[in-house]
């Protein structure tokens, strides 16, 4: 059994609660064993590089301090986040190419009793694991419940691929990883052209009008080549495509419904699970009429429980921004 550490980040033990779920549901399946790191913190998501450079390298840095510390048997850290999987490894590669930047973010660490030496850790998405180190052929036996009635839109998003500096990925823009390990699940995996195109990340929170219009263009696409499930492998992608797909059809007075499922549940229930045990059943979207079609259902009682949710719900993933006149 191959041993990783695992960095799940704060959306994997929140709202995208349901990818922690159906990776570690899956783990024996494909004899993979996590150790997550202990104490760790934010990755500062997407925003706080552009504000203060060397404070968010030393934020990331805290985070590759500890599992360089956790090293007993593997020194490859494992990030299912593309935002988190980006960040630790640009501070991790910037680190190596800039003496000073590393001198500067060990300054910060060692505050805290910390110490981190670029390169001492292979840092790798979850995805990357998947394919390269468990395999093809691994996850074709495992299969009892071929999805071949389901047409799928792989979509990583802007971040997996690109910057890819230790070549991850054969082909920044049209990669292929997430497909070929959909094909081996029995799916019938469409030609989808989008599938780097950018989500919008926080745009959602600085312009809604050019946020839907973002996330507008991945869900026509998919509807164009009929696609019935759209599959992700980011909470922030996941949010985006599924949460704000009402608002999406409210503003353009589109009808999309199209269910955004994690990789890895896709894996889970190729592999045999229970709809529930992968967290199958919390997103606004329901995949119920997708998945009938490979013989499972989703009880009404389970399908899509925050559709009606209002759209200031305090419990919802994000905060809306200030109007104008709120702020000071």
């Amino acid at each position: 059994m191959e041993k990783y550490l695992l960095y799940p980040g704060c959306a994997m033990e929140r709202s995208a609660s349901a990818y922690l779920d159906s990776t570690m549901a899956i783990r024996d399946d494909i004899a993979i064993e996590f150790e997550e790191v202990k104490d760790w913190n934010c990755c500062g998501a997407t925003e706080y590089i552009s504000v203060a450079q060397t404070p968010a390298h030393a934020l990331i840095g805290r985070n590759l301090a500890l599992a360089s510390q956790q090293i007993n048997g593997t020194n490859t850290l494992v990030a299912g986040c593309s935002a988190c999987y980006l960040n630790l490894s640009k501070t991790d590669n910037y680190m190596l190419e800039d003496d000073k930047l590393s001198e500067q973010v060990n300054v910060a660490l060692s505050a805290g009793g910390l110490n981190y030496q670029p390169g001492t850790l292979k840092i790798r998405h979850l995805l990357d694991i998947i394919l390269n180190d468990v395999g093809l052929a691994a996850i074709r036996e495992k299969v009892t419940r071929p999805l071949k009635q389901l047409r799928i839109a792989p979509y990583y998003g802007c971040m997996i691929t690109r910057p890819d500096p230790n070549k991850h990925f054969r082909n920044a823009e049209y990669p292929q990883s997430l497909d070929k390990v959909m094909r081996a699940l029995g799916a019938e995996v469409i030609d989808y052209p989008m599938k780097t195109h950018c989500c919008g990340g926080h745009m959602t929170q600085i312009s809604e009008s050019t946020a839907y219009e973002m996330i507008r263009g991945l869900l026509y696409g998919a509807t164009q080549y009929k696609a019935d499930v759209m599959v992700t492998l980011c909470p922030m992608c996941q949010l985006n495509l599924d949460a704000y797909q009402e608002n999406v059809n409210k503003h353009f007075k589109t009808n999309f419904n199209i269910p955004i499922l994690y990789f890895t549940q896709l894996m889970g229930l190729a592999f045999g699970h229970d709809a529930e045990e992968l967290g199958i059943g919390k997103e606004f979207v329901s995949p119920g009429k997708a998945l009938a079609k490979i013989g499972i259902e989703i009880p009404e009682d389970q399908a899509s429980p925050k559709t009606k949710r209002k759209k200031d719900d305090p419990s919802l993933p994000m905060p809306a921004m200030p109007k104008d006149e709120e702020v000071i």
